[in-house]
């Protein structure tokens, strides 16, 4: 007698879990259920909900960061050694092509007589270099990191406007900072004065020591030490730059033969130029310009003497005592002294 077949069971059988799934643990996450997938393996470590479930995009966004920060690395380096191809060469006595455009102030006799010029245009292209590159390295790092941010999600718009309302209140406290530096970076492209240069920045007159982006050093005659803020310049005379020139005033009685004293002049001036320790100094032949004024006490005659930068008041010394003795020898009359009350002698009253 065959046996009864069992009714079918009215409840439907469970399918077997995947291979990969495995029991999810208090607290994790959904997808960690996948045993292999990062999400899961991060559990594993930290056993941390939020950390798992953001490791696909923590992974994604970390690899975007470390680009940036490597292609602005690079980009910094780059501009950085770009900057110091242009800034370099005065060493080796060629001028540096940031300085190229710009026009050279010393006449080309100068060139290879001034041994201050290689250290000047060093001088100037290194300031210019370093204030190039702290600029760029600022911007280059300056955008990566707002990227950075960006790339986390956050909202730039309220970052970028109070750094604005403090770049405006800081430019406001700071402006003369601000006018100093863009001053000195100006004086240096436009090569109005450097180290060694003797100057006239109105309140002060030196020699130059130091030149700063913001201050300017000079010393004196007297040995004062003068600092001067470059926004605060509002002219500069140069006594050194290029060439200068000594200018000998020759004054002379009424009575005096003025051609014989123009000749005598010259000619005891061309002769002090010839020596060793003025011939060094000076560039070009003294010029007899002529008689510059008739006064009361006497006929003023003046000669210039073209000489290296700085060097003119040695020259002009040495000429004019060369030139006091010659006419002396000469015997070529002085002026008279215009005394007034004092009862000495006025214009015009014979030599005693």
């Amino acid at each position: 007698m065959p046996l009864p077949t069992p009714a079918p069971s009215s409840t439907p059988a469970t399918p077997a879990p995947p291979a990969s799934a495995v029991p999810l643990p208090p607290g994790a996450p959904s997808c960690a259920a996948d045993q292999g997938s990062l999400c899961a393996r991060v559990f594993e470590l930290t056993q941390t909900d939020w950390l798992s479930r953001s490791a696909d995009q923590l992974i994604a966004h970390g690899v975007i960061v470390l680009l940036i920060i490597v292609v602005a690395v690079v980009l910094r380096f780059a501009v950085h050694r770009a900057i110091h191809r242009l800034t370099t060469g005065a060493g080796e006595g060629r001028v540096p092509a940031m300085l190229r455009p710009l026009r050279d102030r010393a006449v080309r006799t100068l060139r290879d007589a001034a041994p201050l010029m290689v250290e000047r245009r060093t001088q100037r292209a290194q300031a210019i270099g370093s204030v190039l590159r702290s600029f760029s390295t600022m911007l280059i790092y300056g955008v990566a990191f707002v990227l950075i941010l960006g790339e986390f999600g956050v909202n730039l718009a309220p970052i970028i406007a109070s750094a604005g309302i403090v770049g405006v209140a800081i430019g406001f406290g700071a402006q003369n900072l601000v006018r100093d530096f863009l001053s000195g970076i100006f004086m240096m492209l436009e090569d109005q004065y450097g180290v060694g240069d003797v100057v006239d920045l109105g309140e002060a007159i030196g020699t130059v020591e130091a030149v700063g982006l913001r201050v300017t050093t000079l010393r004196d005659i007297a040995g004062t030490v003068w600092y001067v803020r470059n926004g605060e310049v509002l002219r500069v005379g140069n006594s050194s730059q290029g060439y200068s020139v000594a200018v000998v005033d020759i004054p002379v009685g009424h009575s005096a033969d003025v051609d014989e004293a123009l000749e005598i002049a010259e000619r005891a001036a061309n002769a002090e130029c010839a020596e060793p320790k003025i011939a060094s100094k000076v560039i070009a032949a003294p010029e007899m310009l002529g008689v510059q004024s008739v006064t009361a006490e006497g006929v003023l005659m003046r000669l210039t003497v073209r000489t290296r930068p700085g060097e003119q008041w040695a020259v002009q010394r040495a000429v004019a005592a060369e030139i006091k003795s010659a006419l002396d020898a000469a015997g070529v009359p002085a002026p008279f002294p215009f005394a007034g009350r004092s009862g000495v002698a006025g214009p015009g009253t014979p030599a005693v």
